[in-house]
């Protein structure tokens, strides 16, 4: 009686032991799925997955000049002189799509005070983008960027992401994740008014 007690323990140890391996195996496959499930280029990100409250940074402008959707080139420096929220997004992304019509909005509510968005498309098909600008009505330059040189040159392949530029031509916040109104208001607001 004694050693089947005993062989019982035994048995029901074991099975705790391979129960706990297994919960910890599953855990491990979960967390490499997630990590490892992108291509490590472009990854959306969501209002979620980012502080939304943009880094405030101080360097100058990158040099950087794209085809907009109507096969012109245009350069940062074209817009010498007004406040800029590059913002680089693709039709393919939730969270770039979803802030678009915020973009626009304060957009339009700005333009005339010398703000610009220039929205760098990262790598659709011109007319998917143009389908996609048309819906919403959109009147900001758009540049296509099929290289993600726009990515390179900001050093940031998560998307949404955006860029105030002031009048000066100095980055002066970068955000990763979708933008709310309330944030450029807040933060993007008080640039177009200063020198204005």
């Amino acid at each position: 009686m004694k050693k089947q007690s005993k062989y019982r323990r035994k048995i029901i140890k074991a099975q705790r032991q391979y129960l706990a391996i297994g919960v910890f195996l599953v855990l491990v496959g979960i967390v490499l799925f997630v990590v490892l499930q992108g291509d490590g280029t472009k990854t959306a990100a969501s209002a979620t997955d980012f502080s939304v409250v943009p880094a405030e940074v101080n360097y100058p402008a990158p040099q950087l000049a794209l085809e907009n959707v109507n096969g012109e080139t245009e350069s940062l420096a074209d817009f010498s002189g007004q406040v800029l929220l590059l913002n680089n997004w693709a039709t393919w992304c939730p969270p770039c799509k979803a802030e678009m019509p915020t973009l626009k909005k304060f957009h339009d509510a700005h333009s005339a005070e010398g703000f610009t968005i220039i929205a760098v498309e990262a790598g659709d098909g011109k007319e998917e983008v143009l389908q996609f600008a048309n819906s919403l009505g959109l009147t900001f330059p758009i540049w296509l960027d099929p290289d993600g040189a726009a990515l390179n040159a900001f050093k940031n392949g998560s998307l949404p992401n955006s860029y105030v530029i002031d009048r000066s031509g100095t980055v002066r916040y970068a955000w990763t994740g979708e933008i709310s109104l309330a944030m450029l208001e807040k933060y993007v607001t008080p640039l177009i008014a200063e020198s204005n």
